[in-house]
């Protein structure tokens, strides 16, 4: 029996059968494969050795952490999240929608704060704030923001416009509001 566990697993009949055949046929994934070896070798059922997370991480070849979790994921959501582990969609999901973007573009081609001859990525984010646009924003999103956008008129098409200074660093300089919204001064 498993000493020290918090999770403890205990397969039914059928799930061992399922484990079992799982590993006999090998046509599954090696992490698919590693879990359900996990879940067999901590199985503290009548049938099963019910080792600790030491000796199972040890007998399968992984870490105890692992062990861990996958007892852990046996015990409160079942053998499928158990054995298949939740694929990450890979999506991060924007810190502004369109209309923000619109009006971090805007407040960037307007004129500098007082006192200040440009905008810098700090400058813009608390603007934003100000303005009650979002609730919070760091520079870095301001600045992810504002390189992913590509203003029609801007030089050839590139972002920052040619003679910009970088997006670069908490405080960088945007660049001057004309050079920004792509118009050539005079």
């Amino acid at each position: 029996m498993a000493r020290n566990v918090k999770f403890v697993v205990r397969l039914e009949p059928e799930e061992r059968q399922q484990l079992l055949d799982l590993i006999g046929k090998g046509k599954r994934a090696a992490s698919v494969l590693t879990r359900a070896r996990i879940l067999l070798k901590a199985d503290a059922g009548e049938e099963g050795p019910g080792r600790d997370d030491a000796a199972v991480a040890e007998a399968v070849e992984t870490s105890a952490s692992t062990v861990h979790r996958v007892r852990q994921a046996f015990v409160e959501e079942g053998l499928e999240e158990a054995l298949y582990r939740k694929k990450p969609t890979g999506r991060q999901y924007r810190k502004l929608d369109g209309d923000q973007e619109a009006r971090l573009i805007a407040v960037a081609c307007g004129p500098a704060p007082e006192g200040r001859t440009c905008w810098t990525l700090r400058l813009l984010a608390d603007k934003l704030v100000e303005l009650g646009v979002v609730d919070g924003i760091s520079p870095e999103c301001v600045r992810t923001t504002l390189k992913k956008t590509t203003p029609a008129n801007s030089a050839g098409g590139v972002w920052p416009p040619v003679g910009v200074s970088s997006l670069r660093g908490h405080g960088g300089t945007v660049a001057a509001p004309r050079a920004v919204c792509g118009a050539r001064p005079r």
